[in-house]
């Protein structure tokens, strides 16, 4: 032990656990008030977000996209003009 311990006595290191234990009892239910407090956001949010779309989902399912992917790639050409406005041929690709 050290020399403030032993001045402090028995009750005084009882006072200490038991305003230790006291303060991780009211951190835990701090933290348990804090977690149903950004639970209910979440709730309320996702629910404002999922009324607020009902109509352009009612809108996609009765009216689906037409047409049909084409998969493939792309090829960006460069268009290169000289100064008097005549197109030069691209370069080949890479």
């Amino acid at each position: 032990m050290n020399e403030r311990s032993a001045q402090r006595g028995p009750l005084g290191t009882f006072l200490t656990l038991l305003s230790g234990a006291v303060l991780l009892v009211l951190g835990f239910a701090f933290s348990l008030i804090i977690l149903a407090v950004v639970a209910v956001a979440a709730l309320v949010l996702g629910g404002y977000f999922w009324w607020k779309t009902r109509e352009l989902r009612k809108a996609m399912r009765e009216h689906p996209p037409a047409g049909h992917v084409i998969e493939g790639e792309a090829v960006i050409v460069e268009e290169v003009r000289r100064a008097d406005g005549e197109r030069l041929p691209p370069d080949p690709p890479r």
